[in-house]
């Protein structure tokens, strides 16, 4: 918001106290005729049962607070001149937020087909919840949303997201008393220790507590307000109630809770941008307390519904066969007096529309909310300048993550000044080896620095939570309203925010299908101290299965990737960062790693998704392989080269292919994903008939699940994560799980026909290595020296 907005005393004259009441009953009246009706929406004629929908779905309990809050918001962007954006925490208030677009305008700019008038109202009505219509929550096809209904727990990181680095836009947050029952928004309250007010915008939570969930009472609601002040002041903020049932009465007091709100924030943003505060703000919070079902029904069937639990969803069920609740209902509708809020033709009279903005500033029409229009390209520097330089396949070593970081660095300082790139994560960049970012951007940090503290910057642009739910929730709405970003995290625990990446990938696919959402930059996770290198923190953290839930997901939304080395991170970090829409799962190690390709290798490699390294086979060209290995993640192609190598030395007649897989996708058939293999381009990599031998980085079942339909599939064996962990050395933990070279190496002889027997010996002696690494870890506390000390030198 601008640093000095015209102050508004808060007080409502009487023309606008009448005025903003039109535009709140006009929302309430749109609310109840979505979930209702099919036909007579101004009702010009005596309701009937055929005017109402067969199946009534939608939710009336939060709509009227939202109404609220929405016909407020407008009023105060109208007399401020602000750009604003508001996050409706409580979906199911989906029938609120798309009654006040249609009545500012918005809906119909985006869909034509729903006019402002009788027509378009009817079409508003019957579309809602109904089959080839829009959802009853709030969601992608809303305008003005950046947030699904249902995503309960998120909205107030979702807001933040959508703050930082936006200095001038006000970002309105409503939270639920439910949603504000759950973890991930109990984390998220602490985002204002990362706020700031110099480059960041404001967020302006309002906490609506109408008192129940779908069947019980909220938790917040019952505190008395003191200990209820208390705990919004120790999350760093001011509280500001507006409570009551007295539309008049209530009117007065948001109005007064806004502009009070507006100035403080004002203030703080004033202080710190002209007069040079540093000491954390205490920011408001406008708790609102009103009843639940507001203006509806107050009882029905002798039970009491406004204000209980009984108004969360359709109030009055029974309309086509119960003639009490249709009476009800008509009642309950002509409440509004509709005829003083539309005219004859059904568009809003001018009263109703009064308060709100104009253009871009409607919160339905802000491009905040469709960020693609705002989304300007990554200056990503060329790769060459951090590829590590590869005279010979496996001669030197680098960590993957590190060289990345130097990569991360540079596109850290050439968003400097439009700041529009962050770096997230739990408290693991230093950890991930991304520290080289600190050299352009220290850490997001607004609480107390002491002397011992490192790269805690004020105006960072790195941030670390220990809540992978506020990081996620943070990326989301960064990303939402048209910047970039990555998220750094363990491998095991990224499990975490497994519910909120689901969201995002259907908002994307949902997005995808409408034409006026533009592209947004893609969500792009790098998982690293993975699986098979945290034998040092034990069983706890290893866990890679977050592919196979990824993988679950739409085709079109999902890719995930596992480079074997430096320069194929390189080129698939730069694929994602630069790609859109989509949901990029990077899994990568931190630790040293033998360098396989060069630069131009990797990226041809990546481009392919999977191909034959012929420098580590031993087909000749003239026939045939004997038997594929093949391999997915920077491990299982360590152990894989290492049983190439020992097939060589021991078995040399044997025509032996190596394939490595960066793109998982690409096992997948042509038909079922756009990465996927053609069944011929398949057959020809793995062939349709020999023994497949496939070290897998993740849960061996995975690779199964994607190729079940091949021809060779029967022919495929896959080694992988069995879960089976502790700690202990990193070699125990590919041997414990059977992905070793050496048991690859008996794989390969136990497949092969003819080798069972000619090789008995060569698979006796591998056994006998396995037997001897047991007993050596546990004398001495590490790898076999022919282990530890084994380098590639084909």
């Amino acid at each position: 918001m601008s640093v000095e907005p015209q102050q508004v005393s808060g007080v409502l004259t009487d023309e606008e106290s009448r005025t903003l009441d039109a535009h709140w009953r006009a929302a309430n009246y749109l609310s109840v005729g979505q979930i209702y009706l099919m036909a007579n929406p101004l009702l010009t004629e005596p309701l009937r049962p055929e005017h109402v929908k067969p199946r009534l779905l939608g939710h009336w309990g939060t709509s009227p607070g939202l109404n609220l809050v929405y016909t407020h918001l407008n009023r105060l962007i109208r007399s401020r001149g602000l750009e604003a954006l508001c996050v409706w925490g409580p979906g199911h208030g989906g029938p609120a937020v798309v009654a006040n677009s249609w009545l500012e305008g918005s809906y119909t700019e985006t869909y034509p087909d729903v006019t402002r008038d009788a027509a378009g109202m009817a079409r508003l009505f019957r579309q809602f919840s109904f089959p080839g219509g829009v959802p009853s929550h709030v969601a992608p096809e809303t305008p003005g949303s950046v947030h699904e209904g249902g995503e309960l727990g998120y909205a107030l990181s979702h807001a933040y997201g959508a703050a930082f680095d936006n200095p001038g836009l006000l970002v309105a947050c409503v939270i639920g008393d439910g949603e504000a029952e759950t973890g991930p928004l109990a984390a998220s309250w602490h985002s204002d220790k990362f706020l700031d007010p110099v480059h960041d915008g404001a967020v302006l939570p309002i906490l609506h507590l109408n008192g129940y969930k779908i069947a019980n009472p909220t938790v917040l609601s019952r505190l008395p307000e003191p200990e209820l002040d208390d705990l919004l002041r120790g999350y760093g903020h001011e509280p500001l109630h507006v409570t009551g049932d007295d539309p008049a009465a209530v009117h007065r007091a948001m109005a007064r809770a806004m502009d009070t709100a507006a100035d403080r924030i004002a203030g703080v943003q004033r202080a710190a941008r002209e007069d040079g505060a540093t000491e954390r703000p205490r920011w408001p919070v406008i708790v609102l307390r009103t009843p639940k079902g507001w203006t509806g029904p107050a009882e029905v069937d002798g039970l009491p519904v406004e204000g209980t639990w009984r108004a969360h969803q359709v109030p009055l069920s029974a309309v086509r066969d119960n003639p009490d609740h249709l009476r009800q209902l008509e009642e309950w509708l002509r409440s509004y007096r509709p005829r003083e809020l539309f005219d004859e033709h059904g568009a809003p009279r001018p009263d109703v529309l009064a308060c709100v903005p104009d253009g871009a500033r409607r919160l339905g029409s802000t491009p905040h909310a469709n960020g693609g229009l705002l989304l300007r390209e990554l200056p990503l520097p060329p790769l060459e300048r951090y590829a590590v330089p590869v005279d010979e396949p496996g001669a030197t070593l680098h960590e993957p993550t590190r060289v990345l970081g130097d990569l991360l660095e540079d596109v850290m300082r050439g968003t400097a000044d439009r700041r529009d790139f962050r770096l997230v994560g739990p408290d693991e960049t230093a950890s991930n080896r991304l520290q080289a970012v600190y050299g352009a951007s220290g850490k997001a940090w607004q609480a107390g620095i002491l002397d011992v503290d490192e790269h805690l910057d004020r105006h960072g642009r790195v941030m670390e939570i220990l809540s992978e739910h506020t990081c996620q929730g943070w990326l989301e709405g960064y990303l939402l309203t048209g910047r970039h970003g990555l998220f750094s995290c363990y491998e095991a625990f990224v499990h975490i925010v497994d519910s909120m990446v689901n969201q995002h990938i259907k908002w994307l696919r949902v997005s995808r299908r409408l034409p006026w959402r533009a592209p947004i930059a893609s969500l792009n996770y790098l998982l690293t101290s993975h699986v098979w290198r945290q034998d040092h923190n034990g069983f706890s953290h290893q866990d890679p299965g977050f592919v196979d839930h990824i993988l679950n997901k739409s085709p079109e939304a999902v890719r995930v990737y596992l480079p074997p080395d430096a320069n194929t991170l390189l080129s698939v970090a730069d694929h994602a960062l630069r790609s859109r829409d989509y949901v990029n799962v990077i899994v990568a190690g931190k630790q040293p790693c033998f360098d396989w390709l060069t630069m131009e290798q990797a990226k041809a490699h990546c481009a392919r998704g999977a191909g034959i390294w012929d420098w580590a086979g031993t087909e000749d060209g003239t026939r045939e392989p004997d038997v594929v290995l093949a391999c997915a993640g920077d491990v299982p192609t360590q152990e894989v080269l290492a049983a190439a190598r020992l097939l060589r030395d021991h078995l040399p007649e044997l025509a032996v292919r190596v394939v490595n897989v960066v793109d998982i996708a690409r096992l997948l058939p042509s038909e079922e994903h756009p990465h996927g293999m053609g069944d011929f381009e398949y057959d020809g990599l793995f062939t349709p008939d020999k023994p497949v031998v496939f070290a897998y980085h993740g849960y061996p079942w995975l690779i199964h699940r994607l190729a079940y339909r091949r021809t060779g599939h029967g022919h495929l064996h896959v080694r992988g994560y069995k879960e089976v962990g502790t700690t202990t050395t990193p070699f125990d933990m590919v041997v414990r799980n059977d992905l070793d070279r050496y048991r690859l190496v008996m794989d390969v002889i136990d497949r092969v026909p003819g080798l069972a027997v000619r090789a008995a010996a060569v698979r006796q002696r591998m056994e006998d290595v396995r037997l001897r690494h047991h007993q050596y870890i546990r004398e001495h506390g590490v790898d076999l020296p022919e282990v530890a000390d084994w380098s590639w030198d084909g």
